[in-house]
């Protein structure tokens, strides 16, 4: 058999990258495996790919030498699409502080109470992401951060051409996005009016605090923040992270729980084991079957950086290769779960494996923001679909966009 790397050489240049690309959402663990052994560090034309855990943590982690210089056409001021900056530090200390930690058992207790009643309503068949996996964490973006006012499905729409002109339509997704200016399209329509929406809700949220009458949602605790003069604050700020919250936890949720879905039922052993912890454990007990799952078929495969400065990568070894200032660098993370170097027996299905180098929700400075309120609620929705009794897929995951946008279950009612 003709090896990945053989294959990948004699393709005329314009079809290197698209042709890694097939292999690496298609048939992604056989060549992971041969890139790490053989070609851990992949120049094509338009970008390198880094499959050695050592060479993604470094990227992720060297934020002054590869930065999310691709985020800012998308993302404009906002402070994930910006590097060590004060804004960064600052916006992202104060979102992650109103966060409130002690509600996630509030929160994970909710998301529990939403998912079953979703599913007991759906009478034994449901499509997730249409009925449940965006309409979840849509409700706690209404109930706990605030946006308690606004409609769920327009909610969902915001949140969804956010994140895919963000993450799926970059300048090398052009080889699988048809029309990549009406996604800039429908995201600019989707920022007017969440913008719009944001602007009266804030309005009215604000003057209900200016005479004590706020409340203990995300939305109110920025507010107050802003309103003390503590800290350099202003409500444009209020506005726009306020934005980014509901932005980040719709469609990475949804997605995340449709893939880890998937990977389960493609496991029937270890179904079997998380239903049995499901139906007579803690709910914390499914957190490393879901995170597991993930590290099997994870939302992002890859995190993309552009190069600063003349970086040796893979240093030490044989395979030492530099990328220059500009280059476009995918640190493909799901190859790096699964390096030997780094994860012990990776091919074995492990949940009760430590999971602190897992890359499932970023690492380094831009570490997913939400992360500690992301993994139970992720969690307990895996945890509530799995408890279901003869529980099949009824049809394949539909992909739209990168996403999952169909994914049909059955069960016995």
């Amino acid at each position: 058999m003709t090896t990945y790397t053989a294959q990948i050489d004699a393709a005329p240049p314009k079809d290197k990258w698209p042709l890694s690309r097939r292999f690496m959402l298609e048939e992604s663990q056989p060549f992971f495996d041969e890139m790490r052994d053989t070609r851990p560090i992949l120049e094509l034309p338009e970008l390198t790919m880094v499959f050695r855990y050592a060479d993604c943590g470094l990227i992720l982690r060297r934020h002054d030498d590869f930065g999310v210089d691709l985020y800012r056409p998308k993302q404009g001021d906002y402070f994930m699409a910006q590097d060590d900056t004060a804004d960064h530090w600052r916006d992202k200390s104060i979102m992650k502080s109103i966060l409130d930690f002690e509600q996630i058992p509030n929160i994970r207790t909710f998301v529990a109470e939403t998912a079953a009643r979703i599913l007991a309503s759906a009478k034994g068949s449901i499509d997730l992401p249409k009925s449940l996996t965006r309409a979840v964490p849509a409700a706690v973006v209404q109930n706990f951060f605030g946006m308690d006012s606004g409609d769920p499905d327009k909610l969902i729409e915001w949140s969804y051409w956010n994140q895919q002109d963000a993450f799926h339509n970059q300048p090398f997704d052009a080889v699988a996005v048809p029309d990549p200016d009406h996604i800039v399209k429908m995201r600019e329509r989707s920022n007017i009016m969440l913008a719009l929406y944001m602007g009266r809700l804030v309005l009215a949220r604000a003057a209900k605090i200016k005479i004590g009458l706020g409340g203990d949602d995300s939305i109110s605790r920025l507010l107050r923040l802003s309103f003390s003069d503590g800290v350099k604050f202003p409500l444009k700020k209020v506005l726009f992270n306020a934005g980014g919250l509901l932005i980040g936890a719709v469609e990475t949720t949804s997605h995340t729980v449709n893939n880890a879905i998937a990977e389960l039922l493609g496991r029937p052993q270890e179904l079997a084991k998380a239903k049995a912890a499901a139906d007579t454990g803690k709910p914390e007990d499914l957190d490393g079957f879901t995170l597991e799952a993930l590290r099997f078929r994870p939302a992002f495969p890859y995190f993309f950086r552009t190069c600063h400065r003349i970086t040796e990568l893979g240093g030490g070894t044989q395979f030492a290769r530099t990328v220059g200032p500009g280059t476009t660098v995918l640190a493909v993370t799901h190859s790096a779960m699964f390096d030997p170097a780094s994860f012990s027996d990776p091919k074995t299905f492990d949940p009760g494996r430590s999971h602190g180098d897992n890359f499932t929700f970023g690492f380094g400075m831009h570490e997913c923001l939400g992360r500690a309120i992301a993994k139970p609620m992720i969690s307990e929705i895996v945890r509530q679909i799995v408890r279901l009794p003869g529980l099949t897929a009824a049809g394949p995951v539909v992909m739209r966009g990168g996403v999952p946008e169909s994914f049909p279950l059955k069960w016995q009612a």
